[in-house]
């Protein structure tokens, strides 16, 4: 197989612009709040301003890309819940750029922000939220990435998506991936944005060369299916479709943003808090979560203000526009990967029908015309990353690994296409049968 490298995904990549991202942020805390219980209407300067531009920039990008990006409002009315005190209507952005191949055209991946701001109290509408950070800094790289990518192909489709009501719950991306999983659609992975504008830490150190992606392990909160049992009991509680997920942009961004150090954590999210990457999770759906590397909590979901001498608030001025750019292209790198490389394979399993020295594993075969191969990764049980490889022609879908203990290693299979993109892997079932 070709050593990868694409030449179109690097030239997207050095095509993200931190000066566009910056008039992006500096447009979103313009407005007074974008807390989803402010006014909706499209001609005050509340939430529903916000959403109007936003809808109106994702507009100006989808005539630029010659109508190939479509852009649609997923709207809908919430009743009373937990931060909700009375119903109230909260409205998603959608921007979908379809898949060219296929083959591979139903399957989706998505990258997401929330537009929605708090400041200081969950239900006051009224105070100042300029929500910088939180979420003005996500939503201008999602911009970025749909004003960028709109202009190239991609065999999967990729979805870029601005939600709302986030803050009092996470109910806009709950209702749009319940809709998903109504509708059976293909999401093979959801990349969210949330909090990725800050370098700067509490004790006033930086770091512009980290960004944490957290990567769920174990579903909390209900009984595992067959299959997570299944890998649970083999030692593969480090390999759900989450972090498998989490390892391929990590490849993706060392492939091409070498600089930026994907640091993946092993959680859902930080504690005490949470992101839209639950909602589709909850789904069953691989979602992971991007955040700055350390957090200054003074300059989140605080009151714009000054106290003995200290300042809080969600401002832009802490905000460092070359470092969003750089988490926008470590982003748009994966995602374009993810978008041009074959579906992960399905069916993947080891034998385990004798004790034996040697491994085999098998897996079913790919639809797309453009697959090159197989890729067979393994690392020692107690490593995070892969740290071997070995590519099998494309018309296998049988492999044994001569003196390569099972017991010792975990093992996972990828898809690669002719110009070396590769899939997430797929961590092997055991199977005792022919």
């Amino acid at each position: 197989m070709p050593a990868p490298g694409d030449p179109d995904i690097a030239k997207m990549v050095s095509e993200i612009s931190a000066e566009r991202i910056e008039r992006s942020v500096h447009i979103l805390t313009s407005f007074t709040t974008r807390h989803t219980l402010s006014d909706p209407s499209p001609n005050g300067n509340d939430i529903g301003a916000a959403r109007a531009w936003i809808g109106a920039e994702f507009g100006r990008i989808a005539d630029a890309s010659n109508g190939r990006l479509q852009v649609e409002q997923d709207a809908f009315q919430q009743p009373r819940a937990p931060g909700i005190p009375q119903p109230v209507g909260i409205v998603n952005i959608v921007a979908t750029l379809p898949g060219t191949q296929p083959e591979s055209r139903d399957r989706i991946y998505i990258v997401g922000s929330h537009y929605d701001s708090c400041s200081g109290k969950l239900l006051n509408f009224e105070s100042p939220a300029p929500g910088a950070d939180d979420d003005a800094s996500g939503v201008a790289a999602v911009l970025e990435l749909a004003r960028v990518m709109s202009h190239y192909e991609f065999n999967a489709t990729i979805v870029f998506m601005a939600v709302a009501g986030e803050e009092q719950g996470r109910y806009g991306s709950v209702h749009w991936a319940a809709q998903a999983r109504q509708k059976k659609l293909n999401i093979a992975g959801v990349i969210n944005n949330d909090i990725i504008g800050s370098t700067q830490a509490e004790d006033g150190g930086r770091d512009s060369a980290t960004v944490r992606l957290f990567a769920q392990g174990v579903p909390p909160g209900k009984m595992p299916g067959d299959d997570l049992s299944a890998l649970f009991s083999t030692g593969g509680e480090n390999d759900t479709p989450p972090r498998e997920l989490a390892r391929a942009i990590r490849e993706a961004s060392a492939l091409y943003m070498p600089a930026m150090n994907v640091k993946i954590i092993y959680r859902t999210d930080r504690y005490l808090r949470e992101g839209d990457q639950q909602s589709f999770l909850d789904q069953g759906y691989p979602a992971v979560r991007f955040t700055e590397p350390v957090e200054d909590f003074r300059h989140q979901r605080e009151e714009v203000r000054v106290e003995n001498k200290v300042a809080y608030g969600d401002t832009t001025d802490l905000l460092n526009f070359a470092y969003i750019a750089d988490v926008a292209r470590v982003n748009a790198a994966a995602l374009a990967v993810l978008a041009r490389a074959p579906a992960a394979p399905r069916g993947v399993q080891i034998e385990t029908a004798k004790l034996e020295n040697d491994t085999t594993l098998r897996w079913q075969p790919n639809a797309e015309p453009d697959l090159a191969g197989y890729r067979i990764v393994w690392r020692d049980t107690t490593a995070p990353f892969w740290e071997h490889a070995l590519d099998v022609p494309k018309n296998a879908t049988r492999h044994t690994l001569p003196d390569v203990p099972k017991d010792n290693v975990i093992f996972g299979v990828e898809a690669v296409d002719a110009a070396g993109h590769a899939s997430p892997a797929v961590y092997p079932l055991p199977a005792s049968g022919p």
